[in-house]
């Protein structure tokens, strides 16, 4: 149960005053549906309107703050032209500009003849001082209420600037006295503030310190999260830790009989892993192993010998993947090893209905299938193993903890091992994944060839199509991915089917077309067309970014790569050079081209090599956006930023460790105070390993 203590803070924000069923849904929007996200809702700078100057010191440029008499209003004659009105004081005059402006609203706010208080940023234009829409005008006894250091925060359509201020501001009044969960030495040698007063600061912030990503304030709060993050992580490894498992040890029989079948040996990385995995699997707590493997490392071999060590003792196996596409390739893959081993192998997707689905979940409850692949399909109530021992999640950041859980539930005492082809920056390794140990694939089995990359503007888009056109009658095949516009699908749509039109026009009916919106069985024919060579160009949206394994394609043109993400394009390019020709990939940019974006590209051209790659996109990037965060059930930070407070994250790895060895139950006044701590962050999963366990 959530402490009491905390109830306001995730009380509704329709709770606040102000907000109604009108403002509800823009504030959810911008913050989240509960009083505590408009607390971690951080300001990106501030305005400081202190400096109080007369009219005639006031400089060009700068935020200032006057006090003047109001002279008179010229109201505007057309609607191009703006509402002027004239205040003075004793050293001079200056206009207020105002465009589509309501004069009767504009002389209730500036009557003739009085006094007000006038912020906003002054400008000498043609010889005379203005401000164009101050930010603030209000009677004299409000000077102080607007002289003040301003937050300035994220905004969405619909909501202003004072109006979220002054929510942000309720929010505070609500803040509870909380026990200080901070080791009281660590925060003295920090030289950093309560947490109470931390918000407080950052809200109403002093000056521009306050609210900067290296300064005290902001230091202690991105401590607070990321030490509930790893104190979390930390107590569900140790659950894992007690929950007992079964000793899987294989006598190698099986695994004799794939690696004669496999038409190479495994390289050193893959040996290591494999190793690792082993060793995990033959010890008596259960396995839960994070297998991360470059594009084309070779994960898929790594995961079938490992399922073998359950197969060959007497256990069944399961391989789960996130698209119907990506379960049908490890088919393809395995079936001819799985055949060598003499070991019986089915797939279960989506698709299969009626009489032959029965049959497939039939001979896995009998033990008649040593290993079943499939999709999410794999974890609906009527898929039932007569002993699973060992279960493989393929792309784990499609799937959530929850899903992964599921899948587990399917047996007594089951190892994990999940994999991913998207590198993971360390950082991110020990906010998200913290709970698993990890294997790494960093070496490409030998044969694979090196792709030629290459940086092209777009406007030498007909050039490109030519270059193309040359290299299909050389018989390459093509991958043309269209950008993401802005995120909707409407839009990527229309452009991947603009460009197919164009496309189909020279190359006639060898260009064929995916893109997300399309049904799965559709998808599958045109890329299985594609696989086949009876397409010579495959142009699609981002939904071949994952697993699709054509090796007689040699050519992937992105259009827009500005657009996309490193970690993205690194995973497109992965789709091409896999087999023995050579490859190329051609990243085509549309100007302006921001510094970001020109610094992605360059590391494009400059390495294939994915570790060093997410290093970089989590620096250019910071952590939130990495690994489509949104999607994938990591954590999402709102007040740490990995890419700047990295040595704040390891110091919380360390302190969550000590915490754990002194105070297991989290029992000590400490410990009680760091469970509310847990709840604050909405980490409560953690919390609840404590009572189960």
């Amino acid at each position: 149960m959530r402490p009491s203590s905390l109830n306001a803070l995730f009380a509704a924000v329709t709770t606040l005053p102000g907000i109604g069923p009108r403002m509800a849904p823009l504030y959810q929007k911008l913050t989240g549906e509960k009083v505590v996200d408009l607390l971690w809702h951080r300001p990106s700078g501030v305005v400081d309107r202190r400096f109080a100057p007369k009219v005639a010191e006031a400089p060009h440029g700068k935020v200032a703050t006057l006090t003047l008499l109001v002279e008179t209003h010229f109201p505007s004659s057309s609607p191009k032209r703006p509402y002027r009105v004239r205040l003075s004081d004793d050293t001079g005059f200056l206009h207020l500009v105002f465009f589509h402006a309501r004069e009767d609203w504009l002389r209730r706010q500036l009557p003739e003849g009085e006094w007000r208080v006038i912020s906003g940023v002054v400008e000498h234009f043609n010889g005379e001082i203005q401000i164009n829409h101050p930010d603030h005008i209000v009677p004299v006894d409000q000077m102080a209420e607007v002289m003040t250091v301003e937050p300035i925060y994220p905004l969405t359509a619909g909501l202003t600037a004072r109006q979220v201020t002054k929510t942000i501001r309720t929010a505070l009044t609500k803040l509870p006295a909380l026990p200080e969960w901070q080791d009281a030495a660590w925060l003295t040698r920090q030289n950093w503030p309560g947490w109470a007063a931390a918000l407080t600061a950052l809200h109403h912030p002093a000056d521009e310190h306050a609210v900067m990503e290296d300064g005290p304030v902001r230091r202690r709060l991105a401590f607070d999260e990321l030490l509930a993050n790893q104190l979390a992580l930390a107590m569900v490894r140790a659950q894992m830790r007690r929950l007992k498992g079964r000793e899987l040890k294989g006598d190698g029989t099986l695994r004799a009989k794939v690696r004669v079948a496999l038409a190479f040996s495994l390289t050193g990385a893959q040996e290591r892993s494999l190793a690792e995995i082993d060793g995990d699997m033959a010890a008596p707590t259960r396995m839960l192993r994070l297998l991360q493997g470059d594009v084309g490392s070779g994960k898929t071999v790594v995961a079938l010998l490992a399922c073998l060590s359950a197969i060959e003792c007497g256990a069944q196996a399961a391989i789960m993947a996130p698209t119907e596409i990506l379960a049908r390739q490890h088919m393809a893959t395995i079936s001819p090893l799985a055949e060598a081993a003499g070991i019986r192998v089915a797939l279960l997707t989506g698709r299969d209905k009626g009489k032959a689905r029965d049959k497939i979940l039939a001979a896995l409850a009998a033990g008649e299938t040593d290993l079943l692949l499939g999709t999410h399909a794999l974890f609906q109530e009527d898929v039932t193993f007569k002993d699973l021992a060992l279960a493989v999640v393929d792309e784990q950041h499609r799937f959530g903890v929850h899903q992964r859980l599921e899948l587990a539930a399917k047996g007594v005492a089951v190892d994990m091992l999940v994999m991913t082809a998207t590198p993971i920056p360390r950082t991110l390794l020990l906010t998200s994944y913290g709970d698993m140990d990890h294997s790494r694939l960093d070496e490409k089995p030998p044969g694979r060839q090196p792709v030629d990359t290459r940086v092209v503007p777009l406007a030498r888009l007909d050039e490109m199509v030519s270059a193309v056109g040359r290299a299909i009658r050389a018989g390459a095949r093509v991958y043309w991915v269209c950008p993401l516009v802005e995120e909707s699908e409407t839009s990527d749509l229309a452009a991947a089917e603009e460009r197919h039109r164009h496309l189909s026009q020279l190359f006639g009916e060898r260009v064929g077309l995916v893109h997300g919106r399309m049904k799965g069985a559709a998808k599958d024919l045109v890329m299985e067309r594609f696989a086949a060579g009876d397409l010579d160009i495959l142009v699609a949206t981002t939904v071949i970014e994952v697993g699709v394994n054509v090796p007689e394609a040699t050519v992937m043109v992105i259009e827009h790569a500005e657009r996309f993400g490193l970690a993205q394009l690194h995973q497109l390019r992965g789709r091409v050079g896999r087999g023995d020709k050579e490859s190329r990939c051609l990243l085509l940019y549309g100007h302006p081209l921001g510094e970001v974006a020109k610094a992605r590209l360059e590391i494009m051209r400059a390495t294939e090599d994915g570790f060093l790659i997410a290093e970089e996109d989590l620096r250019l990037r910071g952590g939130g956006e990495m690994l489509g965060t949104r999607q994938s059930g990591l954590p999402e930070f709102r007040l740490a930023d990995l890419s700047i407070h990295g040595e704040l994250l390891a110091a919380a790895r360390d302190d969550s460790r000590l915490i754990l060895d002194r105070d297991p139950e989290l029992k000590t006044p400490r410990g009680e105070a760091l469970r509310v701590l847990l709840y604050l962050f909405e980490r409560d999963a953690a919390v609840r390993t404590l009572r189960s366990g």
